[in-house]
């Protein structure tokens, strides 16, 4: 969702690309040459897709954002890091796998668990929010895109001091 509202905001077109078993969007944005991917793996195997981009591009490490949700955060949260584990995320464990490190950016948005406890959350992530969730996720797109646009025009720490925290107050 992060994904397609970047590239609606600007102005990016879609396109299949199936070397790199992912939708991928090019172009300027904040002055910045961007290349937006909606990896379509599995989840646990999106690293495949963020890898074959980053090779093929070029790209260091250290200039990919990559977003998850986070069943750890609570909804309406959100937390960038510069780098560090994956700490469960089995996306980012991909990610990690086939990119060869974990110095990249991360952006958590918090989906929240259904009950404390239950590891099995497939269908959590995978279903739909309520309307009153939707409002608060809405709030989390909105404050991630302008993250997004942070971390692209004054970097990690700047994105990360501005926009890290909840959007529920």
């Amino acid at each position: 969702m992060l994904a397609d509202r970047l590239a609606s905001r600007w102005g990016f077109s879609w396109r299949a690309e199936k070397k790199f078993f992912a939708e991928v969007a090019e172009g300027v944005a904040v002055g910045q040459s961007v290349v937006l991917c909606k990896p379509q793996t599995y989840m646990n195997n999106s690293g495949e897709a963020i890898g074959a981009i980053i090779g093929f591009h070029r790209i260091p490490a250290s200039d990919v954002l990559v977003a998850v949700d986070d069943a750890d955060l609570s909804l309406g949260s959100m937390r960038m890091r510069p780098e560090g584990g994956a700490g469960g995320h089995h996306g980012l464990e991909s990610v990690e796998s086939h990119i060869g490190s974990k110095a990249y950016a991360r952006v958590r948005l918090g989906v929240a668990r259904p009950d404390q406890g239950v590891r099995d959350i497939a269908n959590h992530v995978l279903g739909r929010f309520t309307a009153t969730e939707l409002d608060i996720w809405e709030m989390v797109l909105n404050r991630a895109v302008e993250q997004a646009e942070a971390w692209l025009g004054s970097g990690v720490a700047k994105a990360m001091n501005l926009y890290n925290g909840s959007v529920v107050k």
